[in-house]
């Protein structure tokens, strides 16, 4: 009887804090929690993650407009068409539909001079489209 008043008890979660079962229920529970790791498989796995991946930030802004700050590495070409042409089809990727770029300008590496991609390098492009 004695015993299956303990079991209950554990169970019920009745004892005080500090009292010897308190100390076994939750040491019990740790026991569990870093041991059973290691005989019982979760099936938990990290995220997997695409093997292309754009790294860019999405920003929204007033009038409709989305910013978004491409990295320079995801833009190809030089020259205002191709930028637009080449954020346009990154934007287009990753937001499932066509959109209108409407301005772009470089961000480049803090520091003096022009924004040129050689004193300043550019370092991403800060693109503004509607949808």
């Amino acid at each position: 009887m004695g015993m299956w008043k303990t079991i209950k008890g554990y169970i019920a979660w009745e004892y005080d804090r500090g009292s010897l079962h308190y100390d076994v229920m939750v040491t019990l529970i740790l026991a569990f929690v870093f041991l059973a790791p290691l005989w019982l498989n979760f099936k938990d796995k990290p995220i997997e993650r695409s093997a292309h991946q754009t790294r860019v930030v999405v920003l929204p802004e007033e009038k409709g407009l989305l910013v978004y700050q491409i990295d320079a590495a995801e833009v190809r070409g030089q020259g205002d068409s191709a930028v637009r042409d080449s954020a346009r089809r990154v934007i287009e990727q990753i937001s499932n539909s066509e959109v209108e770029v409407v301005k772009w300008e470089p961000v480049c590496r803090m520091g003096s001079g022009p924004c040129d991609g050689q004193i300043r390098p550019i370092v991403a492009y800060k693109v503004w489209a509607k949808p």
